[in-house]
């Protein structure tokens, strides 16, 4: 399958999903982005801003199975990866999958549950299997997990490790809808569930293809260079004490190249690397004690760094 197939599907699997999510279609494209490069989302925004209606609607298109889970205080980890259990019939413990074993995970308020149920999970997404005892069970394929925070009220919640941040591919927030965003809204749930018209698009066997298919797309030794470059900079910035990890720069390489498929290219161009740069890397530096009393955020340093790193001079122009 060529290049310009690919490109197509991924733009029938956008067009599902604004049937159901309304305005919000760069947040669309970086999700499933996320999706394709074999990532994790961590969606961090107020409730009722359609963070489930998104991960529902992208299961709907892409014939995913998918499980959400309501993470609370008492949510154990063996919930979340399974355990095994006596069977007295066979004589034997036989494994049950926790609610993560699926395709298209929505870990709801990851941010409410506790540290080790957190653990659990993240150890799930970076392993892509579980031990229990002394049996390994790997999970399906495609897998992603779209975890999500409410910012608001911190009472009772046990925030991420920076560390484990790291983990998440891009954090992105939806924010509020524009008042001709809202009234399409308003309008769509009159007198139907828009969920009902999504329809499926791709299955977990085109995903898959369509995940090798990014991974061969050419990059440009000099965007290697800019990619670095860019990482750099934010470990040298007066801003951050802490800068972005190389396990940073490998997520940017990976949704840059996602990008180019997207776009109907088989090479990387610096403009893939502007458009998620600061998805990428916001949640993987610590600002400094100066930037935090001048009020200046992440995307602050980041989009200052996009600006004073040079550009190298690749057009869209096929190699």
């Amino acid at each position: 399958m060529n290049n310009n197939y690919y490109t197509n599907q991924i733009n029938s699997i956008i067009t599902e999903v604004k049937k159901a999510v309304i305005g919000k279609d760069a947040i669309i494209i970086k999700v499933l982005l996320g999706i394709l490069c074999k990532g994790h989302i961590l969606i961090e925004d107020i409730p009722g801003v359609g963070k489930t209606t998104l991960a529902l609607a992208f299961s709907k298109a892409l014939s995913l199975e998918h499980n959400r889970m309501q993470f609370t205080p008492d949510v154990l980890p063996s919930d979340v990866t399974g355990f095994s259990i006596y069977n007295k019939n066979s004589g034997k413990f036989e494994f049950r999958p926790g609610v993560a074993f699926c395709n298209l995970f929505l870990a709801d308020e990851i941010n409410r549950t506790s540290s080790k149920t957190q653990s659990a999970l993240l150890e799930l997404m970076e392993e892509k299997s579980i031990t229990v005892d002394g049996n390994t069970y790997k999970l399906p394929e495609p897998y992603t997990v779209i975890a999500t925070q409410n910012p608001i009220g911190s009472a009772g919640t046990h925030n991420l490790p920076d560390s484990q941040l790291d983990r998440f591919m891009i954090k992105l927030s939806m924010g509020y809808p524009d008042f001709g965003g809202e009234v399409s809204i308003l309008k769509a749930k009159t007198n139907s569930n828009p969920l009902d018209n999504v329809k499926p698009v791709a299955d977990a066997s085109f995903i898959i293809s369509l995940q090798e298919h990014i991974t061969n797309i050419y990059i440009d030794d000099r965007i290697y260079d800019y990619i670095v470059s860019l990482a750099a900079a934010t470990r040298n910035h007066p801003m951050l004490k802490l800068g972005v990890s190389p396990r940073g720069t490998l997520a940017l390489m990976q949704l840059a190249k996602g990008i180019a498929v997207a776009m109907g290219r088989d090479y990387v161009i610096p403009e893939d690397i502007s458009f998620i740069c600061s998805d990428v890397f916001q949640h993987r530096v610590i600002l400094s004690s100066k930037a935090k009393l001048s009020d200046i955020s992440a995307s602050d340093v980041i989009a200052e760094i996009l600006k004073s790193v040079p550009v190298p001079g690749i057009t869209s122009t096929r190699r």
